[in-house]
């Protein structure tokens, strides 16, 4: 028997997609699973009449493999790849190589590469955004590690990405846990864009009134723009369609609004913490998720605390417009954060992140796809060391030319007390950084009274302390 060019361990739904997807594109699969019946049901449906070949252990899969070897792991993330990866050590020779296509801790990635490179075998870790529909037809792909591993499995990865005008999605992200560090902040930007989303749903619905027919076609207009068009308006807009066949409501009404998570959000603002990058729009995003889980508590708080009561007064079509621009400007400020996150990072990990190529791999593929990611990719190849997305000239303008409906919003929201934190945060974010002085020269005064830290002044050089008890009058 002729041995295969690919394998992959872990036939749950995205690594059976996954494999399919390689098997379509000219390779050969084998493929094993921990549950043999798994294995047994996948040969037996979806890989029928297909180039794959079953293997039931791990050596049975290295020995049908041609070498180099090349090995998808797509196991649940953290300590499953870790037993993974140890079981098949011993049976794996220098050149080979292990991808984990999960969602690991970039950390993690950067130890079993360290680990793996020793023994002389390469290891890839490898983002995988675009659900259950990309792996299959065609996902982004943000692998990161051994370059020369990913050179060798280029010709495999740039047939299985999705493809766009320019290119497929995938590109070779940086060393260590590169490619897993995107696909982290991917993922928080993908927090703060659903968050968005469900703010402006919010303002529609509750401020307007609007049924479900209208958001609909509110939101399939808006996916029409150059703005807004993406795969999330997209599938929101479609979501607003659904009727419950039992109950014959929208559906969406019917769900309970407690959101889950899997951690990468909450990886993506502890990473910020700790390299002391603001995004507050991607932590408002991870908070609204914590704060939806106390139903009960919300329940009963509603009972007694009340909000205000008002009535809109404007003009409906004026206001569904405003909404469009506030939702557009936090969206800009929702991935300059992540991009200003990405560049510090790659500054202190040397990742030698490519800025522009990776939103030129998001554009196709993957949850955050979007049409002004073409926009970004361009602002970044024409400034590489842009410091902030804000400061391109399109997003700079585009943010002046609405800033004034953004903040009309806002103010809309808060008479009717409506929690907007996303675009509370977004507005907040431009506020802070637009400003040439803020009020943290009050904060340093507090810091050095009760702690003496010290602080710097304007008006001279050095680093100063003041007895701040033996007070001096301010002459005004």
């Amino acid at each position: 028997m002729s041995q295969q060019q690919f394998g992959l361990i872990g036939l749950a739904v995205m690594g059976e997609n996954l494999a399919l997807n390689v098997e379509r594109n000219g390779f050969s699969v084998a493929v094993y699973n921990r549950t043999a019946d798994k294995t047994e049901t996948f040969m037996q449906t979806r890989a029928q009449g297909r180039n794959f070949q079953a293997t039931y252990s791990p050596e049975e899969l290295i020995a049908s493999l041609e070498k180099p070897r090349r090995i998808l792991i797509m196991v649940k993330a953290g300590a499953p790849v870790d037993a993974v990866i140890d079981q098949l050590k011993p049976m794996l020779e220098p050149g080979d190589i292990l991808i984990d296509g999960g969602n690991s801790l970039y950390e993690d990635t950067v130890r079993r590469t360290q680990d793996l490179e020793a023994q002389g075998l390469r290891f890839i870790g490898m983002g995988v955004s675009g659900g259950e529909e990309g792996a299959l037809n065609g996902p982004s792909l943000m692998p990161g590690g051994t370059q020369e591993a990913y050179a060798e499995l280029a010709p495999i990865l740039t047939k299985i990405a999705a493809q766009v005008d320019d290119g497929p999605c995938v590109t070779y992200i940086g060393s260590g846990g590169a490619g897993h560090y995107v696909k982290m902040v991917h993922n928080g930007i993908e927090y703060g864009d659903m968050q968005l989303i469900a703010e402006a749903y919010d303002l529609l619905r509750n401020v307007l009134e609007l049924g479900h027919t209208q958001l609909h076609e509110i939101f399939s207009e808006w996916n029409q723009t150059d703005e807004l068009n993406s795969f999330l308006i997209e599938i929101t807009a479609q979501i607003f369609r659904y009727v419950d066949p039992e109950t014959h409501q929208p559906l969406v009404e019917l769900i309970l609004d407690s959101a889950g998570q899997k951690g990468t959000g909450r990886w993506t603002v502890i990473s910020a913490l700790e390299l002391g990058v603001p995004i507050p729009t991607i932590t408002a995003a991870v908070n609204a998720r914590i704060a939806s889980s106390y139903k009960g508590e919300r329940v009963a708080a509603s009972k007694v605390l009340a909000g205000p009561t008002a009535t809109f007064e404007g003009n409906a079509q004026d206001f569904i417009l405003k909404v469009r621009d506030a939702l557009y400007c936090s969206k800009i400020c929702s991935y300059a954060q992540g991009m200003a996150l990405m560049s510090k990072a790659s500054q202190e990990y040397g990742f030698d992140l490519n800025l522009s190529e990776i939103s030129r791999i998001w554009k196709g593929g993957c949850i955050i796809r979007a049409g002004f990611l073409d926009k970004i990719k361009s602002a970044f190849a024409e400034q590489p060391e842009l410091p902030n997305l804000l400061l391109a000239p399109e997003f700079r303008q585009t943010i002046l030319d609405r800033q004034s409906a953004w903040r009309d919003v806002m103010m809309v929201a808060a008479q009717f007390g409506i929690p907007v934190p996303a675009f509370s945060a977004s507005l907040d974010y431009f506020d802070t950084y637009r400003r040439d002085r803020l009020p943290q020269n009050l904060t340093q005064a507090q810091r050095d009274l009760f702690g003496a830290h010290t602080y710097e002044r304007v008006d001279k050089e050095g680093v100063f302390h003041t007895e701040w008890t033996a007070i001096q009058e301010v002459s005004v």
